[in-house]
Parts: structure tokens; C-alpha cells; sequence
């Protein structure tokens, strides 16, 4: 943050318990509003979790407390991965009903920081690699060592813009029937599934859909993000979802662009022909 006189500084903050999840979510709510309430022109806020933490209270934060809504959003999640153990965690079997946080992490990711590269071979890394793709396909993956990594690279990645989303991985989108399955059934579930459709939506059919899906499914749907074109609407209308809670807003006008819907679905257990037929059932006729 910059001062007023110009100079550069830093301010921390730790929660009471040390780590962030739903139980202080009210705590980590007091401490946002501390630090927006400063005059002080702020670069970025950056909450670290713990290494086991559900990144999902986190986000949800933003979405869910209007004072908090109003003056920050989410950037992007960022998650360290380290390249010579992250398989192992991958695979570890939990006990019933237990969610492997190591998947739930990756899935999460806005932007992946894979560490600790110079500790295993290039054909290791290509292994990895290609592990967390068939999770996450979306997230950008950036090489480090001691997890040094620009600036440039961590600030500003505006994840939840499906533009930018589509520069990272321009095939994404396409139909794609391709399932990642793995000797353990932790990540073997979890898919994602792109929408891309010319043409208008019906703004009541839409929320009638995405409040049912979310309602039903939200506990699978770990993502959600989306670049719409509403009737009545001249801007672009985009959406990110975090498990059951959603928000969306108009951005940038579509101008002489022509109007192509993108939706990005990322969880477990998805519905790849369900998700496409309803979603065709919202369309303005």
C-alpha cells in the first residue's frame, strides 16, 4: 500500500485460532472492514490459509457480506503445489465421507505455483503436470523454485474474467467427452465441463436453473464461472460461484461482438449432458 507520502508499506494480520475456515469467517469480516475503512490506497489484500485449509469460507466471504462486496473482490486463489509430494496427497485414501484437501486445493486454483521443480526429474514433472490438468484444467500453471515467483504473477490475474481464461487454455470450452479416472476414487470424480452457446438467455429461466442447480448440487460444484448474454442486457453479464453461493454482475458492454455464452463448471460427480440440456432450456426462443 502506498502511504501519503508515497512510501510503500506492509501490514499484517493473523486470526485469533491461526487458521481461516468457517467458524471465523465473522473474524476475518472484522478484520476486512478494519483495513478498508483506512484512507490508505491499498495494491491488493493477500489472506493465506493454512496448508489444510478449504479455500471455499474464504472466497465465500466476499460474496456473502455486502459491506465487504461493495468495496474488494476476489482476485484470484493461488495455491503452492509442491512437485515432489503432491502425488502422494493426491492419492491418500480418507476415511468415508472425508474430502482429500490436496484435491480440494488444486480444484480451487485460480493459479497454480508448482514448487520445488528442481527436485525431480523432467519426466516427473511432466507426470505431475499432467495429474494436475486432468483436475483443474484451467488454472495456470507457473514453474518455481523456493516458490520465487514476479510479482506481476500473483497480482492482478483478474481470474474470474473468462477472456483471460480462454487466452490460458483457448481449448477449454471445446466438447470434450475426456475423463481423467486414477486408482483412487478421490479425484477421479471430479470433471469440469465447459458450455460455449451464440444467443440470448432468458434472464428468469436462468436464475431459476442456476438457483435449483446450486441448491441441489452445490455441494459438488466446487466452481462456477461464466461470460453471459442476457435479453435486455447491452453489457456482459459474469458470474463466479463458490459451492452453493453465486454472484454475478454487468461488465463491459458486448458492442459489435458477437454474443457467445461461456460457462465453466468445475466439481465432482458433474453431469456433462444434464448441465448442457438445461442450460439450452434457458434460451430466449
Amino acid at each position: 500500500a502506498e502511504g501519503g507520502g508515497g512510501e510503500v508499506f506492509e501490514e499484517s494480520y493473523e486470526m485469533n485460532n491461526g487458521c481461516i475456515c468457517c467458524t471465523v469467517r465473522g473474524d476475518l469480516i472484522r478484520i476486512l472492514n478494519k483495513i478498508l475503512k483506512r484512507k490508505t490506497k491499498l495494491d491488493a489484500i493477500l489472506i493465506e490459509t493454512t496448508g489444510l485449509a478449504d479455500p471455499a469460507p474464504v472466497a465465500q466471504t466476499f460474496f456473502m457480506d455486502a459491506s465487504i462486496q461493495a468495496q474488494a473482490k476476489v482476485d484470484a486463489i493461488l495455491t503452492v503445489v509442491d512437485a515432489k509430494h503432491i502425488i502422494q496427497h493426491l492419492d491418500e485414501v480418507k476415511p468415508e465421507g472425508a474430502e482429500n484437501e490436496a484435491v480440494e486445493q488444486v480444484v480451487f486454483a485460480d493459479k497454480i505455483l508448482l514448487n520445488k521443480i528442481d527436485l525431480v526429474t523432467p519426466e516427473y514433472l511432466e507426470m505431475v503436470t499432467g495429474r494436475i490438468r486432468s483436475i483443474n484444467k484451467l488454472a495456470e500453471i507457473v514453474l518455481t523454485k523456493n516458490a520465487e515467483a514476479p510479482l506481476e504473477k500473483l497480482l492482478r490475474i483478474g481470474a474470474f474474467d473468462l477472456s483471460r481464461i480462454m487466452e490460458n487454455a483457448p481449448d477449454f470450452l471445446k466438447e470434450d467427452e475426456h475423463h481423467h479416472h486414477h486408482h483412487h476414487h478421490h479425484d477421479s470424480a471430479i470433471t469440469s465441463v465447459g458450455i460455449c452457446r451464440a444467443g440470448t438467455l432468458d434472464l428468469d429461466k436462468l436464475n431459476a436453473w442456476m438457483g435449483t442447480l446450486l441448491r441441489e448440487k452445490g455441494q459438488d460444484i466446487y466452481r462456477s464461472k461464466g461470460v453471459l448474454s442476457i435479453k435486455g442486457m447491452d453489457a456482459k453479464f459474469v458470474f463466479q460461484g463458490v459451492h452453493m453461493t453465486f454472484d454475478g454482475q454487468p461488465q463491459n458492454p458486448w458492442g459489435d461482438a458477437e454474443r457467445i455464452n461461456k460457462m465453466v463448471f468445475i466439481g465432482k460427480n458433474l453431469d456433462r449432458e444434464g448441465l448442457n440440456r438445461d442450460f439450452d432450456a434457458c434460451f430466449v426462443p
